[in-house]
């Protein structure tokens, strides 16, 4: 039997008595933008992530543009932003009309590298923007600490990261605020594109509720030029369901994790991810490095197993920044971890036979096989 990277449909599977009631809810209620069904998710997910405010968007690209559009970031202005995360991050800061400035991760948890931040910024910075990649916060005090600093604002790309803790706190409570995306393969996932900010900042949740309704509070009066993105309530009902099991099926990838980092210890070719002590993972994924990564990747599907690459191109080395002038080796480390990385399944509704195989296939491969980085 093969084994997917993620069986979406497995969630559905277990909740679908519900889901289908829930989203007859909707259906029997006759509202089909915002109302009830989009504000009780908002608040429940606002208080499961420890703040006060979530407000419901489109999807997590619009979700951080939005936060720097409030926060009124925008043309002349720069961003921190790692290198080594997926492109969105840097989009949101290029459709705000700022500058994204780049910065290498940590080799060990691919975060942004904290002891890197001082020397990116300048006159002009205006926000530091950290990503949880994978699931795993990143360091969030030195980040705040520097931010406090310098006057700076602090935005968590908290995307893949539903209900990872840093020092006991959930994701979505570090910063000034977050973005969440609801994209169907994330922990917390919809049934389409979904996202949402968090934020304890009451005049930013504000301004984001009239930005994300064409910069209207009021029905025809428009205050300023604003998007169409707003939560669906299908999505909300959907996602107000799930996240009753979110921890639950997050306990299940941290033993999948745990069992991936017992099993996988001897692999000398092999670097496991490495996770903060004061870090609790959703562990959306399982990245492993590997210097003959494609050659592995092509050996697992043999073995029936699909893994994927997040991400084979860093955004610097994409067309869509071709004009950042970045040529190849401006970030070592970035480029390095694209050209070694690979994704292992690990969804929560796979069992521990499919991880102990993924395991043994892993540990099948030949050593020396195939050609890459060091």
């Amino acid at each position: 039997m093969n084994i997917a990277f993620l069986d979406m449909k497995a969630a559905h599977r277990e909740l679908q008595g519900e889901l289908l009631a829930n989203c007859r809810r909707v259906l029997e209620s006759g509202q089909y933008i915002l109302g009830e069904e989009v504000d009780l998710f908002e608040r429940e997910f606002a208080a499961y992530c420890g703040v006060r405010h979530a407000i419901g968007v489109g999807n997590g690209l619009d979700a951080l543009h939005l936060i720097l559009r409030g926060y009124g970031i925008g043309p002349g202005d720069e961003v921190i932003v790692p290198a080594n995360t997926y492109i969105a991050t840097w989009l949101a800061i290029s459709h705000a009309g700022a500058t994204p400035v780049p910065v290498e991760p940590d080799p060990l948890t691919h975060n942004l590298d904290v002891n890197l931040i001082e020397y990116a910024i300048t006159g002009r910075t205006k926000a530091i923007l950290p990503v949880h990649l994978y699931g795993q916060p990143a360091d969030m005090d030195p980040i705040v600490e520097t931010g406090r600093k310098f006057g700076l604002r602090v935005i968590e790309d908290a995307a893949q990261a539903h209900g990872a803790k840093y020092r006991g706190r959930h994701a979505g409570s570090l910063g000034d605020a977050a973005a969440f995306s609801f994209y169907p393969s994330k922990n917390l996932g919809a049934l389409g594109d979904a996202g949402a900010v968090v934020t304890d900042d009451e005049a930013l949740a504000d301004r984001i509720r009239m930005l994300r309704n064409y910069g209207s509070r009021i029905r025809y009066r428009h205050e300023t030029k604003g998007l169409n993105t707003r939560l669906d309530p299908l999505q909300a009902a959907v996602l107000r369901l799930k996240l009753h099991y979110l921890d639950g099926w997050n306990d299940l990838r941290s033993r999948w994790a745990a069992l991936y980092l017992e099993g996988l210890a001897g692999d000398t070719r092999l670097r496991l991810p490495a996770v903060l002590e004061r870090a609790k993972s959703a562990w959306h994924l399982f990245v492993v490095r590997h210097p003959q990564r494609d050659a592995l990747q092509r050996h697992l599907s043999q073995e029936g197993i699909e893994t994927l690459i997040h991400y084979p191109v860093p955004p610097h080395r994409s067309e869509a920044y071709a004009d950042a002038g970045l040529p190849v080796g401006s970030f070592p480390v970035t480029e390095h971890l694209a050209a070694t990385i690979l994704s292992l399944p690990i969804g929560p509704h796979l069992s521990r036979e499919a991880i102990l195989r993924v395991i043994g296939a892993v540990k099948r491969f030949p050593a020396g096989a195939g050609e890459g980085a060091a």
